[in-house]
């Protein structure tokens, strides 16, 4: 049976992935939206995000929009794959209970 990650099933971290490999690659989500879509506070999803950077599950990219700051968060190829994993540990685990 396959292994669920440790990185991504932490619940916070799963729904950050999660909005991410709904988008087509190459596409990110700005932190506000993310915080909007998790309801996560501004460190809490800032600190999960730095994980999933370390990771290499993401790539964040910093840029000033006018005078304001402006984080996106981008699923990368590693990340994508291991969500990707990660729901099929799921689906084996749920298979296996049927």
């Amino acid at each position: 049976m396959a292994e669920l990650d440790d990185v991504i099933h932490q619940p916070l971290r799963l729904k950050i992935m999660a909005a991410l490999n709904a988008l087509p690659k190459g596409k990110g989500l700005e932190f506000s939206h993310l915080k909007k879509l998790t309801g996560a506070t501004d460190g809490n999803l800032g600190a999960h995000i730095e994980t999933l950077s370390k990771a290499n599950y993401v790539a964040v990219t910093k840029a000033f929009v006018g005078k304001k700051p402006q984080t996106t968060v981008t699923a990368s190829a590693a990340g994508r794959n291991a969500f990707n994993k990660h729901v099929s540990a799921l689906r084996q685990i749920i298979e296996s209970d049927s």
